[in-house]
């Protein structure tokens, strides 16, 4: 605020608190002087909710003390870190490779999210939570069979083998194994089976991942999927 605005604050708050108004030409003088060096950064206004009269008249409607400049900063500061704290960083539109540009930018978009002059940039929201999956997702899921496409999947092979056997089984009407749990390996349905490692002892080390279902497991799905059309 410039001396002409904190003029009209210390009048506006003079009519609603006579205790501030100074009669003495000097001492208001002294007082503007004061205001203006403690609330020369604080706007008196911004386009997206700051007010320093609502806050003015908050703590007199409040408080039974005197306002003070820190009245008004406190509420200004507090009003600075909210918007700061619900702001996430746009990608700048600058070239990346330009980090004097890119800098500025951010710290531009920063400095006007703070001073109230821009709304808060929200960072997207994930498409599901606590309860479930959006159904405009879901829609789209179905219309487009799966989130991953064909030729990333098909890439992805390799380094999947278990989840691809099992698209292919699927695809192909066999029994999905992975729907039960092995008996032999003890893997819980969803996970793959996996294939005990023996050390020179004769003792097991550990386990790793198989490819492949165990046959017994292939037959507990088999059975299991051969009961289905009996029990629908």
């Amino acid at each position: 605020m410039d001396r002409r605005e904190i003029a009209a604050l210390l009048a506006y708050i003079g009519r609603l608190d006579p205790r501030t108004i100074r009669t003495d030409q000097g001492e208001a003088r002294d007082q503007l002087a004061q205001w203006h060096e403690l609330l020369g950064e604080v706007p008196m206004a911004t386009p997206h909710g700051w007010d320093v009269r609502v806050a003015a008249r908050q703590h007199i409607r409040t408080s039974p003390y005197q306002i003070l400049p820190a009245d008004l900063a406190r509420p200004w500061e507090n009003y600075r870190r909210d918007r700061l704290a619900r702001h996430s960083d746009p990608t700048p539109s600058v070239d990346p490779d330009d980090q004097a540009a890119w800098t500025a930018e951010l710290a531009g978009t920063r400095r006007a999210v703070a001073a109230g002059t821009a709304q808060p940039a929200q960072a997207r929201a994930i498409t599901s939570g606590r309860d479930g999956v959006d159904p405009t997702l879901e829609a789209r899921l179905r219309e487009i069979g799966s989130c991953i496409p064909p030729a990333a999947r098909a890439a992805l092979v390799p380094y999947r083998p278990a989840r691809a056997a099992r698209e292919a089984a699927v695809a192909q009407g066999l029994p999905d194994a992975l729907s039960v749990r092995c008996e032999w390996c003890l893997a819980q349905p969803g996970e793959p089976c996996r294939r005990r490692r023996i050390g020179p002892d004769g003792g097991a080390r550990g386990t790793t991942p198989r490819a492949t279902p165990h046959p017994g497991r292939l037959d507990l799905a088999a059975a299991q999927q051969a009961q289905q059309p009996a029990l629908a």
